[in-house]
């Protein structure tokens, strides 16, 4: 919409856009919340929760606005969703930077029923964000490492025990669960930390995403296994930058939808035999993942030697 604008023009617009949305749906969805709190009467209560989620789908709408802002973004997506708002779905998706949520929110703003994401707790303590968040009951992860378990055993299983709590509210209402399986955003760094087997992702965290599963696995109609691509990401540079200054001009969307089969529902933690089994199909997955993104940046290398 403003591609003719010089680049710093462009970045205050898409910057303010993005902002004031957030605060103003924020706010109004913060303020539902408070009310929520203090209504004793169930009906009510979920009427209210109906109003903040439908707040939540104009706040998807004003991000995918935000794509068209500083240039004529180029979505390229193969396969498709399903157009189901009363259904319940899961998401698996690589992550590569914080505009990963717009774009699914872009992807599912008229299709699926609002998506939950499992967030970082830390993010409870953004002014506005957080507390929406939390009035659309969406979870506050707090990881543990090795070392903090080792000397509290008693934390071992906590966040397991988080999702647990949030899923059994997650089955009152269309749902549309998402989860970055590698826990963190891809970076070079991160990669070689990990030894990741793969070139552009790092290794999935099958725990939970399993335990996920077999707490609404019956009711999830499918799985969707969605992969994001920018091709036009230059090295080092955020790709929240580059889509503020309007760089960002295409997107790379790339949908398998997997049904929720019985194999795929099990104990996890107590079932040696299922957690090998799932994760062989979830590290599958991820193979089938790399080798996409491989091939879409392949043929980009190609397109841009021939031009």
């Amino acid at each position: 919409m403003f591609s003719f604008l010089p680049a710093p023009f462009r970045f205050i617009i898409s910057l303010l856009w993005a902002v004031l949305s957030t605060a103003i749906i924020g706010l109004f969805i913060t303020a539902l919340g408070t009310i929520k709190l203090v209504m004793p009467v169930p009906p009510l209560r979920r009427f209210i929760s109906t109003l903040a989620n439908g707040l939540f789908r104009c706040w998807a709408y004003s991000m995918s606005f935000l794509f068209s802002l500083g240039a004529h973004m180029e979505w390229r997506i193969e396969g498709d969703l399903p157009d189901d708002r009363s259904g319940w779905y899961m998401i698996l998706c690589n992550h590569l930077s914080w505009i990963d949520i717009p774009v699914l929110m872009h992807l599912s703003r008229k299709q699926l029923p609002m998506p939950r994401f499992f967030l970082k707790r830390e993010l409870f303590w953004v002014p506005i964000v957080g507390i929406g968040c939390w009035v659309l009951d969406m979870p506050f992860m707090k990881r543990y490492t090795k070392e903090q378990i080792q000397k509290n055993p008693a934390l071992k299983g906590k966040d397991i025990e988080t999702t647990r709590k949030k899923c059994e509210k997650f089955r009152d209402i269309p749902t549309t669960v998402i989860n970055f399986c590698e826990g963190t955003r891809f970076t070079r760094q991160k990669h070689l930390a990990r030894k990741s087997p793969y070139t552009y992702l790092l290794p999935p965290k099958a725990g939970g995403t399993s335990f996920t599963l077999q707490a609404m696995g019956e009711q999830f109609q499918e799985v969707l296994d969605i992969t994001l691509v920018y091709p036009d990401r230059k090295h080092g540079e955020p790709l929240a930058m580059a889509l503020l200054f309007g760089r960002l001009k295409r997107i790379y969307v790339h949908i398998d939808r997997i049904p929720v089969t019985a194999d795929l529902r099990g104990d996890y933690f107590n079932d040696e035999a299922f957690r090998t089994h799932f994760q062989g199909w979830l590290n599958g997955r991820w193979q089938l993942k790399d080798q996409r993104i491989k091939h879409y940046i392949n043929a980009e290398d190609l397109e841009g030697r021939s031009s």
